[in-house]
């Protein structure tokens, strides 16, 4: 699994729960969602772009901000 870092505009729990049913949606994902940082990091197998399209039926902006290292 490769862990991705989305910049997602979510600024309240109603955002972070809308990211939550699409990313459930999809299915095969594990992620956190870091609601002050505004960042969901996703650890799937599904492509970046699959993941951005995703986060972006949320109707929020949504950016790809890079990989994330595995620690």
């Amino acid at each position: 699994f490769q862990k991705h870092e989305f910049f997602v505009d979510m600024t309240c729990e109603g955002c972070s729960n809308a990211v939550t049913r699409v990313l459930h949606r999809l299915g095969g994902v594990q992620f956190d969602i870091d609601l002050p940082n505004k960042k969901v990091c996703i650890d799937s197998e599904h492509s970046v772009d699959t993941l951005l399209e995703t986060l972006k039926k949320t109707g929020k902006n949504a950016s790809y901000l890079g990989e994330k290292s595995m620690q």
